[in-house]
């Protein structure tokens, strides 16, 4: 039986910063990542829009999304690695829009928080907003948010390909299977080892769980519970008949639509008006969900898309965090020796940076030794839910 000092539950973008994080602070680990679909066909982290934004409700994650923009402006400074791709952000600013007081309450108090920790948002009150976006239909607008610094796309795919590639050149394992059962000591709690699907066992001293939407039943199989669901993601990119005269930020609709440009086109996002949690392999569209809410709700807010062709579409999921919408980071009640790192709620690819060099520091050093995830802790979900993430998009 193979024994390594740190098995990781999930190759996606998580367990990739995970394992190049974990293995670049001590080459001597053994470390393997256990991936149960290495073609990543259906994996969130290749269903992303990989975007960034600062305009968060809560400190931690600005502070989070404030790193990842940090190392991305010199990604191969940030890894010493001459090899490492250029991710720099494409930057084009988030829009939200309030349609109504509270809304426009809530971006006053988003705002507040965001100015005093440097994120540089800017409020715009409709007179403000019809001046600098044209195209835009305020009619029914309070209040706007726009965000000036370091939002837009970066090429996350590249971000995770180097990590998972990096680490592997430094010795990571990469293992094809599914873990189906965890085999704990059981008056200590610890994990000892799994069993994978075709009965391969391995040993181990450390577990992380970083199997995005299967999280939650990985943790199940340990004795713990997360409150992660998988909820389904529309994304469609069209073409307008009649360009917009200049780039449309990154557009928070009232209505719950977003929509921004991308290159020479236009891409949409749209949760289902249900939005209930889906099994791991539902990706099935919903055609009449385009036809009836996306499209009717882009042209009332941008009377230019009243015409336009929709030329691709995909299906993905959010690992969705329940009790509050944000990050489950920690070591788990029940199991000393397993941390979670799951529920990212939307926001994982742009904070996975510092939730895998989060996990690398709690391994290491059993303490958060740069920035404070401390909030994230499972702990706190036993309690009641203290600060809910309110700018899930």
């Amino acid at each position: 039986m193979d024994h390594y000092d740190i098995l990781i539950v999930g190759a996606g973008i998580m367990g990739a910063s995970a394992a190049w994080h974990l293995i670049r602070r001590d080459l001597a680990l053994r470390i393997a990542m256990v991936e149960r679909d290495p073609t990543f066909m259906f994996a969130a982290s290749t269903a992303t829009n990989s975007c960034l934004r600062q305009q968060f409700t809560t400190e931690v994650n600005i502070r989070a999304s404030q790193y990842t923009a940090d190392i991305i402006r010199d990604f191969r400074a940030h890894t010493g690695d001459a090899e490492a791709p250029e991710v720099a952000l494409v930057p084009f600013g988030y829009l939200y829009l309030a349609a109504d007081p509270a809304g426009a309450k809530a971006l006053r108090q988003a705002h507040a928080l965001q100015s005093s920790l440097g994120a540089g948002p800017r409020l715009l009150d409709r007179d403000a907003l019809a001046a600098a976006f044209p195209f835009i239909d305020t009619t029914d607008i309070t209040l706007a948010s726009h965000g000036t610094r370091d939002e837009g796309y970066f090429d996350g795919h590249a971000l995770w390909s180097y990590w998972r590639r990096a680490a592997k050149r430094a010795g990571v394992t990469e293992i094809r299977g599914e873990v189906v059962e965890v085999d704990r000591v059981l008056d200590e709690g610890r994990i000892r080892g799994v069993t994978l699907l075709d009965r391969t066992r391995i040993a181990c001293d450390w577990v992380v769980n970083a199997a995005g939407g299967r999280a939650g039943e990985f943790a199940k199989l340990a004795g713990e519970d997360l409150p992660v669901e998988r909820r389904k993601r529309f994304t469609y990119v069209f073409e307008a008949e009649r360009p917009l005269p200049a780039k449309l930020p990154l557009t928070i609709d009232p209505s719950g639509i977003h929509v921004r440009s991308d290159g020479a086109l236009y891409m949409a996002g749209a949760a289902p008006p249900d939005d209930v949690a889906v099994a791991a392999d539902d990706f099935t569209d919903q055609p009449d969900l385009w036809e009836d809410r996306v499209w009717p709700a882009l042209a009332a807010r941008v009377p230019a898309f009243e015409a336009i062709r929709l030329r691709r579409s995909w299906v993905g999921h959010y690992d969705m965090n329940m009790f509050d919408r944000n990050a489950i980071l920690g070591p788990g009640p029940n199991c000393p020796n397993l941390v979670h790192c799951a529920g990212f709620s939307g926001h994982g690819l742009q904070h996975a940076a510092a939730m895998g060099r989060g996990v690398s520091e709690l391994v290491h050093s059993g303490r958060f030794e740069s920035l404070d995830l401390s909030a994230f802790s499972p702990a706190r979900l036993t309690g009641r839910a203290g600060s809910v993430e309110g700018a899930v998009i």
